[in-house]
């Protein structure tokens, strides 16, 4: 199978070299590594050249945008300046910029592919380091694949439209994949390095965009409430809860668009409510 991998980059300098050094030392060589340099002012320019002159596998391309970092969106936007690059891949990747993966990595995830016709969607897990160890993110979920190494077959990622350029794309694509029949897996076993925890960077702006998708998908008010009760509990803190409602009653009273039709809405929340309940 050939493996197309996209990786946004926004001033990685620092890490990006990590992350292609363990791309290129897969059992499987991807097809094509292209690296979108999203309006990087530091070094990340340069180590794209050196790597471009000598892998033919690995591309690059430049796009100017604003230099907040924001999730959703911006990220999107710069995966999508990619596509153009993978006309001819079976498995579609997006990659962030700051990860090391296992040599085996792509191998494991075409395995599983080649196993089960019906996968559209296939990945591992995070891990940060912690007093010199390395161990799972508290955000991993075996049900839920990170957004940091999204896989998609190819046919799967074109029947869910591709990725959507807002907050939660990385759970509307999972909901979307599995609404028109495709599975997914998070292969807990396969472990990669994360060498910056997730959202570290992002701005407050970013909390409120995250109830805010909420109220996008559909979710409804109580539904809101629960998952944003959830994701504060996870991540330990109060506030969190407060600035996510905060962002669903944002969204709600400024009428922002849906990201789903109502039939789609539907399907979601039966979903989740069906999982909430197993759990009782």
């Amino acid at each position: 199978m050939r493996f197309g991998i996209i990786i946004p980059a926004h001033n990685e300098g620092a890490v990006l070299a990590q992350t292609l050094d363990s791309l290129l030392g897969q059992t499987l060589p991807a097809y094509r590594i292209v690296v979108v340099d999203d309006n990087s002012t530091d070094s990340t320019a340069e180590i794209l050249a050196t790597y471009c002159q000598r892998y033919p596998s690995v591309r690059t391309l430049y796009r100017s945008s604003s230099e907040q970092r924001l999730p959703g969106a911006k990220i999107v936007q710069a995966f999508n300046a990619g596509l153009e690059f993978l006309e001819e891949v079976d498995i579609i990747c997006k990659f962030d910029a700051d990860l090391i993966f296992p040599p085996q990595y792509l191998e494991t995830l075409q395995t599983h592919y080649l196993q089960n016709l019906h996968l559209g969607m296939c990945g591992g897990v995070c891990s940060i380091e912690k007093e010199g160890k390395w161990i799972k993110e508290n955000l991993t979920n075996k049900n839920h694949l990170r957004g940091a190494l999204k896989s998609y077959r190819k046919e799967c990622f074109e029947a869910i439209g591709g990725l959507r350029e807002a907050m939660g794309w990385d759970t509307l694509d999972e909901l979307l994949a599995q609404y028109h029949g495709w599975e997914l897996l998070v292969i807990e076993d396969l472990v990669v390095k994360h060498l910056r925890p997730t959202a570290s960077r992002y701005n407050a702006q970013a909390l409120y965009m995250q109830g805010g998708m909420f109220y996008r998908l559909r979710y409804g008010g109580l539904l809101s409430l629960l998952a944003s009760a959830k994701l504060a509990y996870r991540k330990k803190s109060l506030r969190l809860f407060w600035d996510y409602m905060k962002g669903y009653l944002k969204a709600k009273k400024e009428k922002q668009p849906f990201l789903v039709t109502p039939e789609e809405g539907k399907w979601i929340r039966d979903y989740r409510w069906r999982h909430i309940k197993q759990k009782f």
